[in-house]
């Protein structure tokens, strides 16, 4: 057997114990689970990827990614061809959509597939594609809707014990003056020389979202998260028209359409792409390139064990 061909597919599903629910804006959470696929090369050499899935859907994340796996295992493909799995597959189950849960199935074994293929030749991501940098700045992120005063109050003051130097908290309670006095809290607890960045999930209009800007200005923050819904290009443009905080958005995108869209109308500060949702590693850069056309930022969402080394290999990361 050909040593960089790929001999088997194995998918687990791991869980993340929570001492309680914790809620964004949008979203009650209630586990925090993730699918594991394993992809592994005739010479043995094991590469691994994984999605977080929290506890929705847990039947059409398996069927997509055993689908999946079936399709890659009976034909002869090595762990270097991941854009010909991605295009074939793609055609193979275009009936049902691309966007979605195909695209989170392809995107897990894409970084299987890098993970192999880095581990084959014996070398880490970073320097297979291309190092820019070393050093990756990082932000203590949490801050739940769900939090009491308190848990808000004592995780962002240990994310500055532990030499984080920004902190990101949710926002868009149905009471706005709520999140005004947290986020007030929080810079009075944190001090001026940290960043405050805030994370709206989608769950605001554009008028309740220009309002609050405009409330804490005065805090200095960092920067706002998805304020609104992430197809409303148009409210983008408006929140961005009346406001003087960065916008930041991408981490519900399966493609480059919203950043092209926000691009157009100068209403996007920072570009946040999600590698699985968005498709894999060749995805996740060429979405950053196209950022970095227009002096678009990049700081990605959630995958930090993928998202570090990607991000070294780039010009325009945030700090």
């Amino acid at each position: 057997m050909n040593d960089m061909h790929i001999k088997e597919l194995r998918i687990y599903r791991a869980v993340s114990k929570l001492t309680k629910p914790i809620a964004d804006a949008t979203h009650d959470i209630s586990e925090i689970a993730f699918y594991v696929l394993e992809a592994e090369t005739g010479a043995g050499v094991v590469g691994q990827g994984y999605l977080l899935s929290f506890h929705y859907s847990p039947n059409a994340i398996e069927g997509a990614l055993k689908d999946l796996k079936k399709f890659v295992e009976e034909r002869d493909y090595e762990i270097c061809q991941t854009q010909d799995i991605q295009m074939d597959y793609e055609s193979e189950s275009e009936y049902f959509g691309i966007v979605g849960l195909q695209r989170w199935a392809l995107a897990t074994l894409n970084v299987a597939l890098w993970d192999a293929y880095a581990k084959t030749l014996g070398q880490p991501i970073w320097k297979l594609l291309g190092c820019h940098t070393r050093r990756i700045p990082v932000y203590g992120s949490g801050g739940w809707i769900s939090y009491s005063e308190k848990e808000l109050i004592d995780e962002v003051s240990d994310y500055k014990k532990r030499g984080f130097q920004a902190v990101k908290i949710k926002v868009g309670h149905a009471d706005i003056n709520c999140d005004i006095e947290r986020l007030t809290k929080v810079r009075e607890a944190v001090g001026n020389d940290l960043n405050i960045m805030m994370d709206a999930n989608q769950g605001m209009d554009v008028p309740s979202a220009v309002k609050l800007v405009n409330a804490v200005e005065h805090l200095n923050i960092h920067w706002f998260e998805e304020p609104i819904a992430n197809t409303d290009f148009e409210g983008y443009a408006t929140i961005h028209s009346k406001t003087r905080v960065s916008l930041a958005m991408g981490e519900r995108e399966y493609s480059t359409v919203a950043l092209r869209e926000l691009i157009g109308r100068r209403a996007l500060d920072l570009w946040q792409p999600d590698i699985i949702r968005l498709g894999g590693v060749e995805e996740w850069r060429n979405s950053a390139a196209l950022a970095n056309a227009y002096n678009i930022p990049v700081l990605p969402h959630y995958y930090k064990d993928y998202d570090v080394p990607l991000l070294a290999t780039v010009r325009n990361l945030r700090g």
